[in-house]
């Protein structure tokens, strides 16, 4: 029998080489993939997230998307901002209004631009942020599947559930002004819901006073609406209520300053998903960014009162007695 013979030197050296060159290579990848586009938003006061988010393969665009850009770009835009739960509207590579103001709530939550400087429109670099791993966690674990969650410093609100965003929209809430206006209540509305009113059916027309507060703290959701309501607040489109009247509604002018009169207002198109969102009972947790929630409590809105001003009374003017009229002679055309 032939005995074993060792292996040449050379051969342990290229083994060795070899085995240094396949670690260098791995560190090197490794480092590739640390240093791909990836952003994580953590939306907890005391707890932080320790994952890494993977980065998602998406090509960069070579130019700015903004309002009124279309093209391919802005579907492939459109579809990561509707991966994210952040709500375009169409996707249809057209860059409307629904994905401005989706690119607004990216801008507030994620890039934490104050919401005055809010652009809406995408860079190139934004657009590295956005193709990049992107995750939002919730601020609190609610003892309901679902909740939602209400920045007003940035102006953001967000639907949980079981932990991750199901919708991300723009809002605009109470600017914090006192207001006098007339307003049209629908039967069934606080204000137009006595048996007598209910046994009518009818709207209501009256003046009313209030404060433009929405209150930060901890509620539920208690009812809701289809269509369009007629309130004290204003119109309210697929109103979800949780603190009395004051809900989380659908508007046609929610800009980028708070402007309601103490609502959640939201764009319309998102205003058509939020209420599938949630449901009867679920938290609505609202941040001030002064407190936690959990110190307010559940505060009722500043009660409104009847305009001492407001009256229906019609005004006519009336010409005194003693007053000269004077009378315009008609006038005549002859013919030649």
């Amino acid at each position: 029998m032939s005995s074993r013979q060792p292996a040449p030197r050379g051969n342990v050296r290229t083994l060795a080489v070899s085995a240094a060159l396949v670690t260098v290579l791995m560190l090197v990848v490794a480092v590739a993939v640390e240093q791909r586009p990836s952003i994580e938003v953590t939306r907890s006061s005391q707890d932080t997230t320790t994952s890494t988010p993977v980065a998602v393969a998406l090509p960069p665009i070579a130019r700015e998307l903004k309002e009124g850009s279309e093209g391919d770009d802005v579907r492939m835009l459109q579809t990561r901002l509707a991966e994210l739960k952040f709500v375009p509207g169409p996707i249809d590579g057209i860059f409307g209004r629904s994905t401005v103001q989706a690119i607004w709530a990216f801008e507030k939550l994620v890039m934490q631009v104050p919401r005055s400087k809010a652009t809406g429109v995408v860079t190139p670099e934004l657009w590295d942020v956005l193709r990049g791993g992107v995750r939002i966690t919730p601020r609190r674990q609610a003892d309901t599947a679902r909740h939602a969650e209400v920045y007003l410093p940035e102006q953001v609100i967000v639907t949980f559930l079981g932990g991750q965003p199901s919708l991300i929209s723009h809002m605009s809430s109470g600017d914090n002004q006192p207001w006098c206006e007339e307003v049209v209540i629908d039967p069934g509305e606080p204000g137009n819901n006595s048996p007598a009113q209910l046994a009518e059916g009818e709207q209501v027309k009256v003046g009313v006073c209030g404060e433009s507060i929405t209150p930060a703290g901890i509620f539920t959701f208690t009812r809701r609406s289809t269509g369009t309501r007629e309130t004290k607040l204003g119109t309210l489109y697929n109103p979800v209520y949780f603190n009395q009247g004051v809900a989380v509604h659908g508007a046609i002018l929610v800009p980028l300053a708070p402007a309601s009169h103490g609502c959640i207002r939201i764009p319309m198109s998102v205003a058509r998903l939020f209420p599938s969102m949630v449901q009867f009972r679920d938290r609505i947790y609202v941040f001030d960014g002064i407190k936690e929630p959990e110190t307010y409590g559940s505060p009722l809105p500043p009660a409104d009162r009847p305009d001492p001003d407001y009256t229906t009374v019609p005004t006519t003017t009336t010409i005194p007695a003693n007053t000269p009229t004077t009378t315009i002679p008609a006038v005549t055309t002859t013919a030649p």
